[in-house]
This record gives structure tokens, C-alpha cells and sequence, in this order.
């Protein structure tokens, strides 16, 4: 299509001819898009231009979009904040369900209701050995401080803090080789264990960890059962970031981070078999992928 005629179509219909383009090529490269795939995809293309949405639909996911000063917009009949500006921000658990539903409520009170479905993401499977035995089954005298950690970590990430950093870029924390990845399923020693929920970065302890973006510390802890070390800083709009296994905390609570800021140190406390960087995700209760939000990381390597 000329340039020209494609300046001159609505935003929707570009959006549409987008994603419509974007299934042509995956007809091209497997031959077997159906019919429920092209509307699938024309779903997807209408709600990310009637909502602005800048990042992808999918499991694991966390969505920024942006709509009108003054609408409103619920996601499966869930109230979203939405800013004087019109930005907002939601995100998908790992297992979230197939079928969706955005609704937009405009200023004039005319309401619209979209649904689209997410289709089922494939996960890693990991298996890590030589972790140390209370890891893997602790005592019973340990439990009761786990779970008063549970509890400190869980309330942590449901502070209120007024800040719009997660509509910026994100950038990582670290660079360096990806050793384990969101989603993956874990076995510890031989024994099956929850989904791992973060990206792990494999760096020497004592590296720098950096503020993915701005925020608030709402977490500092030197030595958390399970994550050792421990950061959890908030983006704003029910957005956290979490910082796992650090050898040194370099922040406190309620500490304003600005993007690029050292927050802590690479370590190897809690349960890990090497010093690493496990980086995590919420919006609100559900954990979200931070590999979605950055650059290829490979690329970056590659570029040093």
C-alpha cells in the first residue's frame, strides 16, 4: 500500500491493517491460520486502537494504554485508575484465562464493551540442583517465619503510591546472560516446585542493580527466607518491581528512586545455587513478565 493512501486511513484501520499484516506472516510461516485466527487477530487490532494499548495481549502481559481525559475503563468488569491524562495500566497472570473484556465509558456516557481472547502461552520447563535441603523442606520452626514474610512481602506490594513512572520505558536492572525466564516450571533437586515468576540475570555478586525505572521503595530487607536480600520498589498505578537474592541493599523504605539509581548489589542469599539477579513483576496480585518491558537482551550483549 502507498504511503500516501496509508497517511490518509483512520487510525483504526491502520491499527487493523497492522495486525492483519502481522497474521499474513504467520500464515506464510506455518500455512495454517484459520478463520478463528484472522478474527482473533482483527479483535486484538480494534482493541488496542480504541484503547490505546502499547504493549501485547498476552499471558504474563502488562499493558499500558491510553483513552480519552475523562473516560473510564474497566477490564472484566474491574475499575481501572485511569489518569487525568487518560493513561492506565493493567497485566495478565502467568495462567490468566483465554477470554477477556475491556470496556470504555466516554465522557458523554456512551459505553462500549470489547472482548478478545489470549491464547495459551508455552512454558519452559527447569531444573535446578544443588539447592541446600532447608530450601527445599524446611523445618518446621521455619514456616512460621515464612509465612510472617509472605504476609510483609504481599503487603508491601499493596502500598499505595502516587507516581506514574510505569507509563516510561523500562530498562534492565543488569545486563548479562538470562538463566532462568518467567513462567518456567521449576524442580528443585528432583522435587516439583511453583512456576518460577521473574527473569534471572547470571552476573558475579557485588554487580550493580539499577532502577528499572522511578518509583518508591516500599521493601528493604537484608534477608528474607527464601530471597535473601530483597527490594521492592513501586512504579505507580499498583506496579511493582522486585529484586531478589542482593548481597547489599543500597535504599531504604520510602526512598524516591529515579531510573538508572543503584538500589542494591547482586548476591547469592536465600535459596539459589549462584549469585544472580531474579527480577519480578506485579500489577497488584498478578505477576507479570519484566522481559516484555525491556530490550532483547542478547542484543544488548552482543552490542557491548
Amino acid at each position: 500500500m502507498p504511503i500516501s493512501l496509508l497517511n490518509l486511513m483512520p487510525i483504526r484501520t491502520v491499527f487493523l491493517a497492522i495486525g492483519a499484516l502481522a497474521l499474513l506472516a504467520m500464515t506464510a510461516t506455518n500455512g495454517r491460520a484459520t478463520a478463528k485466527d484472522l478474527d482473533a487477530a482483527a479483535a486484538h487490532s480494534e482493541v488496542r486502537a480504541v484503547f490505546g494499548l502499547r504493549d501485547q495481549l498476552r499471558q504474563g502481559a502488562l499493558v499500558r494504554g491510553k483513552v480519552s481525559p475523562g473516560a473510564q475503563v474497566r477490564l472484566n468488569e474491574t475499575a481501572l485508575k485511569v489518569s487525568d491524562s487518560g493513561h492506565f495500566v493493567f497485566g495478565f497472570d502467568r495462567d490468566a484465562p483465554g477470554k477477556q473484556t475491556l470496556e470504555l465509558t466516554e465522557l458523554t456516557g456512551k459505553t462500549s464493551s470489547y472482548s478478545f481472547s489470549l491464547p495459551d502461552r508455552t512454558y519452559a520447563e527447569q531444573r535446578v540442583e544443588g539447592i541446600a535441603h532447608k530450601y527445599v523442606a524446611p523445618a518446621p520452626e521455619v514456616l512460621k517465619r515464612i509465612r510472617q514474610e509472605v504476609t510483609l512481602v504481599a503487603n508491601a506490594r499493596l502500598i499505595a503510591i502516587s507516581h506514574d513512572a510505569v507509563f516510561s520505558e523500562f530498562e534492565w536492572p543488569t545486563i548479562g546472560p538470562i538463566s532462568g525466564v518467567y513462567g518456567s516450571q521449576r524442580w528443585y533437586n528432583g522435587n516439583p516446585s511453583r512456576p518460577h515468576f521473574g527473569v534471572d540475570v547470571a552476573v558475579p555478586t557485588g554487580t550493580i542493580v539499577k532502577a528499572p525505572a522511578a518509583g518508591v521503595v516500599v521493601l528493604a530487607s537484608p534477608d528474607l527466607y527464601y530471597s535473601g536480600g530483597t527490594v521492592i520498589m513501586n512504579h505507580g498505578y499498583d506496579v511493582t518491581s522486585s529484586f531478589l537474592h542482593l548481597s547489599k541493599v543500597l535504599v531504604e523504605v520510602g526512598q524516591q528512586v529515579e531510573q538508572g539509581d543503584p538500589i542494591a548489589e547482586v548476591g547469592a542469599t536465600g535459596r539459589v545455587t549462584g549469585p544472580h539477579l531474579d527480577w519480578r513483576m506485579n500489577w497488584k496480585k498478578a505477576r507479570v513478565d519484566p522481559q516484555l518491558l525491556v530490550p532483547d537482551m542478547q542484543t544488548l550483549l552482543e552490542s557491548k
